[in-house]
């Protein structure tokens, strides 16, 4: 992964067990949801599936969502909201960076990073 642009405070934060191959979640947890910063350099692709609420950002770069019947790309600046129970799939860019809100409060499980 190349150097982040989220900030120092950001980057502190414990890493996000995630499913996706290529990409790097940090993981701010509370009592009523969970926040990720996502960011990827490759181009990866997120299988069909679902969940409680999430509402997302784009900082940087792209995603194609697909969510129930719809196909969308969103670029920087741009919000995306996917209702709970709903499928959705998507297609991240190389340089994407986002901050997704997620109404489930265990959605993702926090890693330990060890440092060498």
């Amino acid at each position: 992964m190349s150097s982040s642009e989220f900030p120092a405070f950001v980057q502190n934060l414990s890493e996000a067990d995630l499913p996706f191959v290529g990409t790097r979640g940090l993981l701010l947890e509370s009592e009523s949801g969970q926040i990720l910063f996502i960011e990827s350099d490759i181009e990866a692709p997120v299988p069909e599936h679902s969940h409680g609420d999430q509402w997302g950002v784009v900082i940087d770069g792209k995603i194609e969502l697909t969510i129930g019947e719809q196909t969308r790309t969103y670029s920087r600046g741009d919000t995306y909201f996917i209702p709970a129970g709903t499928v959705h799939c998507a297609r991240i860019y190389p340089g994407f960076r986002a901050v997704d809100y997620f109404s489930d409060r265990d959605r993702y499980r926090s890693v330990s990073v060890t440092t060498q």
